[in-house]
């Protein structure tokens, strides 16, 4: 059987923002973790939906209908095709979760594009 995930020990091996790391994979979808800090580049996905949990911190997610305020244990899903972003002034730890083949930077890449890591 293997080993509980502890997300909480992923998170401190790294400390660059918005580059997450995959810490499982559920059928063809990852769950990954990534530090939030600044802001994030206004992007789309057009073919997912994209799952944020917030576990510590405050995230906003920046939309064209409002913002949505999300704190510790709090979640919200993006729609695909819906331009967002992400947010963070104070720096959050957050979980998302998305196919497996997604891009974090969606159709926008650019310095803030991150490979896929597998921890």
């Amino acid at each position: 059987m293997p080993d509980a995930i502890d997300l909480a020990a992923v998170l401190s091996t790294f400390t660059e923002p918005w580059q997450p790391r995959t810490v499982a994979t559920l059928n063809d979808y990852d769950v990954r973790v990534a530090h939030a800090r600044g802001e994030f580049p206004r992007h789309t996905h057009p073919d997912t939906d994209e799952f944020f949990l917030v576990l510590a911190g405050r995230l906003t997610i920046r939309l064209a209908d409002g913002d949505v305020e999300l704190g510790p244990g709090q979640v919200h899903v993006v729609p695909r095709g819906v331009p967002h972003q992400p947010v963070s002034a104070e720096g959050a730890d957050i979980v998302l979760v998305e196919p497996s083949t997604t891009v974090n930077t969606g159709d926008s890449p650019g310095a803030f594009t991150a490979e896929r890591r597998v921890v």
